[in-house]
């Protein structure tokens, strides 16, 4: 963390029964890892390092999240976490206390040492995980976190699914954090974004966990580990059997996979993530009932990452909440929104929407090309379609609101695409991520993402098919009795 102190000549922190060293971000009683989270250890830190002082609630939120807005139920929130873990209170310890009106004090007795050589060299042969850096903060998924935190070691192994852009490479490679003093062999990021041959996944994986190329599964058999699959829809089916194999011949271990549909594999347990709370249109009434959804969070984070001194204003409320509506809550999306706040300020931002893919070209460097962008992760979804899935999504953009698969058989199929394959087709783009599925009133409707249907939008125009399928589409809600004027109105104007 940028805003903690250098503390490389000082990196075990001893205090009562326990050790902290620094450099691993690792707290020790004994040789029993304590097990803390990531905010949790940086709340620690700048505590013990200003032991017997107080430190006020306003400079632990500055020092801990630099880049985020966060209220103060969340520090109280983690210093609970701290006091439960170290068992402030129990026996006569006392390690960290309320000061009213002020802050907080770390107030036992501090010993900086230096790292022993001996756990310095151990941990060089043999890191614990490769995990990178986390730079920024993550923004309203710390229930589904903690679920999973719980869930994973006892389920094995457990999928998380979306759309490009959702956040589940962010919110996986959180989960991972949280479990690294869980697992005694380590946690370890596989990453499959790079990888196109499936004959080169195994080895893949052997040289991530740090072994010669070659090494048979059965060497790790008796590790306590677990392991992120990463990008794993385009390998779906070596996937499947690489992860079968390893539950069966590993134990005690857990893999966390990600990917746009699911793997099928036996004993997967399946999590959609959902999109980020966007504020509905009566929700506009303050600054603070608006910062309470957690879209709105996360542009006001990076839009001040970018623009020192961004504040959100009363005024700004309906343009931020359309900003977070049209972009569908997606955390990439938002962030690449966030991201040309200097260059365009929030009115710009707004009137960009009807041309999203134009606002959301610039992406990040460092990702692998399908990545960097939402209009390059879609390519990449869209043409490993079949050009008949191909010609239903695109077809489908005509669609303004949730349909149903009769809707859709009455406006888009045709001699090209009959009737009988259409529902087959629905259901494999709804298992892609490319369409979401609602239910109510025994009916299931099918709906797009906006960014999604802007891109296939796009694609039907390209196919010269736009005008029919407008025309079409027109003249279905026009003879469709169940929808009011209002629907009517609805279906037919963007």
């Amino acid at each position: 963390m940028n805003s903690l102190r250098d503390v490389s000549n000082e990196a075990v922190l001893q205090f009562g029964p326990y050790a902290f060293h620094l450099s691993q971000r690792l707290v020790l009683e004994g040789d029993r890892p304590v097990r803390l989270g990531g905010r949790a250890l940086d709340v620690l830190q700048v505590l013990v390092e200003h032991a017997g002082s107080v430190v006020s609630k306003d400079e632990l939120i500055a020092q801990v999240w630099p880049r985020s807005v966060v209220e103060e139920i969340n520090l109280r929130v983690h210093i609970a976490a701290l006091r439960r873990a170290l068992g402030d209170g129990q026996n006569g310890q006392c390690y960290i206390v309320n000061i009213p009106q002020r802050g907080y004090s770390f107030v036992a007795p501090v010993q900086h040492l230096p790292e022993p050589v001996a756990f310095l060299s151990q941990t060089v042969q043999k890191p614990l995980h490769n995990l990178p850096a986390r730079l920024t903060s993550i923004s309203g998924r710390d229930a589904l976190v903690g679920s999973l935190v719980r869930q994973l070691p006892v389920r094995r192994f457990m999928t998380l699914l979306g759309p490009c852009g959702i956040g589940k490479t962010t919110v996986a490679l959180r989960v991972a954090e949280q479990l690294l003093q869980h697992y005694r062999h380590g946690v370890w990021l596989v990453d499959l974004a790079a990888i196109d041959d499936p004959a080169q996944v195994t080895d893949h994986l052997t040289r991530t966990l740090g072994l010669e190329v070659g090494t048979t599964l059965e060497a790790l058999a008796q590790r306590h580990a677990l392991l992120v699959l990463d990008n794993c829809e385009h390998l779906l089916e070596r996937c499947r059997t690489l992860v079968e194999t390893l539950l069966q011949s590993m134990p005690r271990l857990s893999i966390l996979a990600t990917s746009r549909e699911p793997l099928k594999a036996v004993g997967e347990t399946v999590l959609r993530l959902p999109p980020l709370a966007v504020p509905p249109a009566s929700a506009l009434r303050s600054v603070a009932e608006v910062m309470g959804y957690s879209a709105v969070q996360l542009f006001v984070s990076r839009a001040r990452a970018r623009q020192q001194g961004f504040t959100l204003r009363e005024q700004d409320l309906k343009a931020v909440r359309e900003i977070c509506r049209r972009l569908d809550g997606l955390p990439l999306a938002i962030e690449l929104a966030a991201a040309q706040i200097d260059a365009l300020a929030l009115v710009g931002l707004q009137a960009q929407l009807d041309n999203c893919f134009q606002l959301l070209s610039q992406g990040r460097r460092t990702a692998v090309p399908r990545h960097q962008t939402l209009k390059a992760a879609l390519d990449w979804s869209y043409e490993r379609l079949n050009p008949l899935e191909q010609s239903v999504l695109q077809r489908l953009a005509v669609f303004k609101m949730a349909f149903t698969q009769d809707a859709a058989i009455g406006v888009i199929s045709g001699d090209a695409l009959p009737v009988a394959e259409l529902a087959d087709v629905l259901d494999k783009l709804a298992l892609k991520s490319l369409l979401s599925l609602e239910q109510g009133g025994g009916v299931i409707r099918y709906r797009f993402l906006n960014t999604t249907r802007t891109y296939a939008l796009e694609k039907l125009e390209l196919s010269g098919e736009l005008r029919t399928l407008e025309m079409r589409y027109a003249g279905y809600v026009s003879q469709t009795p169940r929808l009011s004027g209002r629907q009517v109105a609805m279906q037919l104007t963007e």
